[in-house]
């Protein structure tokens, strides 16, 4: 079978499937809905954090979530890049891969850490992967995959420990 543009195979045979995230408008007003239906504790003993992050941190970034952060937005950036999922050990990743128009970019994977995603790694693949629009030269060209950590955004959660940055890359 001859892979088509939807489904490309990896270099050990997996196949790697195109991906665009659309969240049902239905899922995130139930997110809102359960952010504003959050019970809150009693205001904190002490004036400064040395007791945790203060109620009032907590209670107006719940009001962000809640009332201003625009999910459409950084959903419709994300499906700006080209997104793609495959299987590592029975396991689905999601992850973003950007080519450089460089013949000689270098590849390079790029994660990020707890409690991140992908979507913190994006302001840096344009700079990576076209470094001339960037001040750089055209030698500096990388060519970029970020994954989306097993358990985060669209990546499949692991039933077991050991799935670390090595793992992935490994694969």
């Amino acid at each position: 079978m001859t892979p088509t543009a939807a489904q490309q195979m990896g270099s050990d045979g997996t196949p790697v499937r195109r991906f665009q995230g659309l969240v049902p408008e239905a899922e995130l007003t139930e997110l809102r809905r359960r952010i504003n239906a959050t019970r809150w504790p009693e205001r904190e003993t002490v004036g400064d954090a040395t007791q945790g992050v203060q109620l009032a941190t907590m209670q107006a970034l719940a009001r962000y979530w809640a009332t201003e952060y625009d999910w459409r937005k950084v959903e419709a950036r994300m499906n700006s890049y080209p997104q793609f999922i495959t299987e590592i050990d029975g396991l689905d990743i999601h992850f973003i891969h950007v080519r450089s128009k460089e013949e000689k970019a270098l590849p390079l994977i790029v994660t990020h850490g707890w409690p991140g995603s992908i979507i913190e790694q994006m302001k840096i693949i344009d700079p990576l992967t076209d470094p001339t629009a960037h001040g750089g030269n055209a030698a500096d060209a990388f060519d970029v995959v970020i994954p989306s950590m097993p358990g985060y955004g669209h990546s499949g959660k692991p039933a077991t420990t050991g799935w670390d940055v090595a793992h992935i890359a490994r694969a």
